[in-house]
């Protein structure tokens, strides 16, 4: 037996210093057991093959080597603290929102006969006795210690939790079904937020994937619940619960890519065009237009109403072939692709029933940025890429900016980048010539 009366793992013959039976039961036939001294590794005096609960010898470990965090720690942590506080706002959110929800269609039923937080305690029932109860006690110490304070949080509805605020749904689903259609759609979004509000509460690793997942359901769960922005069809970058929250301090700036590669990833050219009712684009080629959206889809486009206003570069300015040299490519060569691109855009023009909707310009001017001005019935979005003196359009770095709608439309005004590049461009479309 240990000191502390556990039994420690039996020793075997093969450890050094003898078999476990020797003369005087300690390996080696030590007398006693005990002996001052350290032989083969092992401390005198303990059994073969049980554990040694000796110090560890002064100055074999260096203190505090373990507690060092590199960059790559760093990077990180500072990854899984951002993805968490994300999904909290999320979190955040939905359980406001369903409380309001509960709290909306449960009250008038119950409290009109217990009164006060009374009407809590009767609509979880037998079942939810421990958990509401719970709710209840914390609530008092909260009252105790003054953590309450805001006024409107001084209730035991505020004090229940995401998954108990989900059972109150569920067995009152008949008082509900009159204001949501599929029960199954709200529990399945539930089910995947609980997912994330384990990870977030424990402070684990929140995966990129889990995260997405978990903003995908928020965002379809606030809808169903009544509490969102407008389907995603109306916007076509919704705007999400931290944009809302901290878009203020990036102006109208809503993402930044390093590339049109990685803008590409996330934002397709159907989802930035499709569904457009103004465009406007100024660049050498617009190529992210050309290129990435079909002529047939640009009639359509056209002819669903969108008034389209295009603004090349001349290709046979002095600033084309200045490009050229910057770029390292020979002469004539961007010339004859801002070409190209001039006679597609000329072709989708002559197709349409009204070609004064689709007008196409050239200007003279150094070309110092190109952008995309986008706006729907209630929304607009622009994409802005300066021009690098040795890097083609593909390479450069992106700003994707929100404005153009109702919404924000005063802060946009004043703080926003959409503003300046749209008077930019109307700027240089005076100054442009048509193209016949």
């Amino acid at each position: 037996m240990s000191s502390g009366g556990l039994e420690l793992p039996p020793g075997d013959s093969g450890h050094e210093g003898g078999p476990a039976d020797a003369p005087g039961g300690a390996p080696g036939g030590a007398p006693g057991g005990v002996s001052g001294g350290v032989s083969g590794g092992v401390p005198a005096g303990v059994p073969a093959g049980a554990v040694s609960l000796a110090p560890t010898p002064a100055g074999s470990v260096r203190a505090g080597a373990e507690l060092d965090w590199g960059a790559d720690a760093w990077s990180e942590v500072r990854t899984r603290a951002q993805r968490a506080g994300r999904a909290y706002i999320w979190l955040n959110l939905i359980e406001q929102r369903l409380r309001a929800v509960v709290g909306a269609v449960l009250r008038p039923i119950y409290e009109p006969v217990h009164g006060g937080d009374d009407w809590v305690v009767a609509a979880a029932g037998p079942a939810g006795q421990e958990w509401v109860q719970r709710a209840v006690a914390v609530r008092e110490v909260s009252r105790r210690k003054g953590y309450l304070l805001d006024p409107a949080d001084d209730n035991v509805l505020s004090f229940l939790t995401l998954p108990q605020l989900r059972e109150l749904m569920v067995q009152h689903w008949p008082c509900f079904e009159p204001y949501f259609d599929d029960r199954r759609e709200i529990e399945l979004a539930l089910d995947e937020l609980e997912v994330t509000r384990n990870v977030v509460s424990r402070n684990r690793a929140l995966s990129r994937a889990v995260l997405e997942q978990a903003e995908r359901a928020s965002a379809r769960l606030l809808e169903v619940l009544g509490g969102g922005a407008g389907s995603p069809g109306a916007d076509r970058l919704p705007i999400d619960a931290v944009e809302d929250l901290v878009g203020d301090r990036y102006a109208d700036v809503i993402s930044v890519h390093p590339d049109r590669v990685r803008l590409q990833r996330q934002l397709p050219a159907e989802d930035l065009f499709g569904g457009a009712r103004r465009l406007d684009a100024i660049g050498i080629g617009l190529n992210l237009l050309v290129q990435n959206f079909s002529g047939r889809r640009l009639v359509r486009l056209t002819e669903a109403g969108c008034r389209v206003r295009l603004l090349f570069l001349n290709p046979a300015s002095s600033a084309v072939k200045r490009r050229e040299r910057e770029l390292g490519l020979r002469k004539g060569e961007l010339s004859r692709s801002v070409e190209m691109n001039i006679l597609h855009v000329r072709r989708v023009r002559a197709g349409l029933r009204d070609p004064s909707r689709f007008e196409i310009h050239v200007f003279d001017e150094t070309p110092r940025f190109t952008a995309y001005l986008v706006e729907g019935e209630s929304s607009g979005i622009a994409v802005v890429q300066s021009y690098l003196r040795r890097a083609r359009g593909m390479e450069a770095p992106v700003l994707v900016l929100r404005g153009g709608g109702a919404r924000g439309s005063s802060r946009d005004a004043e703080h926003g980048l959409f503003p300046t590049y749209r008077e930019e461009f109307e700027s240089i479309w005076q100054d442009s010539r048509p193209v016949s």
